[in-house]
């Protein structure tokens, strides 16, 4: 990082007298990227950002937080954003609605769900079965959060209907502060919301579900099939440039990429921040390439047919692309 800061300075003292200077500036693209969540569950996404990567790749990159998979997934269909960051539930029930110019998953970032169940005091031995017949802060319905959970639930002999008192009228990001408030006994949390309660005394991390829902793709980037076609090589930098990230991610320690991705959360301590990462980096969180595998698309329809969300299954050549992963992991 300091080499390339340096670098640039360098340049920048070479030009001047001499403008306009032009040695080696390309003419970089506008990309909108629509994400679900602005969340250090996304580390690979940011230190790509902090350390030029997709400048390098010739994208002046615009990230716009959509505050849900349906926002996002509704920008992108109208055209607001180029790509968009979700889980790829969103585009199975886009694709089964019978959308027309239907987004296509072309890179995965994460294969671990993100979220963790706080309790209000500590319980070194957890069992799945200590949530029979408690009250519980959960996800919306649809949702990766809540569809996750409930197939550890029931991979765990409990029935989330019958045997859970699961509260889904929250909304994604007032979770935290409702179970500070008093309300639930458990809570689903995405991060910072679960060190949050930590360090605020009110709650303890007792169980990941990334950790117990196996390896599961829980977001990933998709275009129009029309962008894909007619901007392949715009998608491929993009990749490109992502890829970089994960390779950053996957090379250095928490500490070192907690530090390279502290500006995208200024209102975040960097203790706070390299705890998050420490706890992501310990599940394998991220992928070491991005492609999206088939057996992770069926796992994932999986997870919605048992979550009763989809009647009918959708084929993986439709929906996913491997074409720009494969090349940027080469």
């Amino acid at each position: 990082m300091k080499k390339r800061i340096l670098s640039l300075a360098l340049t920048a003292v070479l030009c001047v007298g001499t403008l306009p200077c032009t040695s080696g500036a390309k003419e970089l693209t506008e990309v909108t990227l629509n994400e679900v969540a602005h969340s250090i569950f996304y580390a690979p996404q940011y230190a790509a950002i902090e350390l030029g990567y997709f400048e390098e790749e010739g994208i002046d990159l615009t990230l716009v937080n959509g505050f849900g998979a349906d926002k996002v997934m509704t920008a992108l269909i109208s055209g607001q954003a180029d790509i968009g960051f979700m889980g790829s539930e969103a585009s199975i029930y886009t694709y089964a609605g019978g959308a027309k110019d239907a987004p296509v998953n072309f890179a995965q970032l994460t294969q671990r769900a993100g979220n963790f169940l706080v309790a209000r005091e500590e319980m070194p031995d957890f069992e799945w079965s200590d949530l029979v017949g408690k009250d519980v802060l959960g996800g919306r319905k649809g949702g990766m959060p809540q569809m996750v959970f409930e197939y550890i639930l029931r991979q765990n002999g409990i029935d989330p209907a019958k045997d859970v008192k699961i509260d889904q009228s929250i909304d994604f990001g007032s979770t935290a502060a409702a179970f500070s408030g008093g309300q639930g006994e458990f809570t689903i949390e995405f991060e910072p919301g679960a060190t949050t309660l930590e360090n605020e005394g009110v709650g303890y991390v007792v169980a990941s579900l990334g950790t117990d829902s196996g390896y599961v793709p829980y977001t990933a980037y998709c275009a129009k099939t029309s962008y894909l076609e007619e901007h392949p090589d715009i998608v491929q930098s993009f990749t490109n440039a992502l890829q970089k990230g994960m390779d950053y991610v996957n090379s250095h320690t928490p500490e070192e990429i907690a530090e390279v991705i502290a500006p995208q959360f200024p209102e975040t301590d960097i203790e706070t921040i390299t705890t998050i990462v420490t706890r992501y980096y310990e599940q394998d969180t991220w992928k070491e390439n991005l492609i999206f595998e088939q057996e992770s698309f069926e796992l994932l329809q999986d997870i919605l047919e048992d979550a009763g969300e989809l009647e009918k299954r959708v084929p993986y050549e439709e929906l996913v692309t491997t074409e720009f992963a494969e090349k940027a992991a080469e």
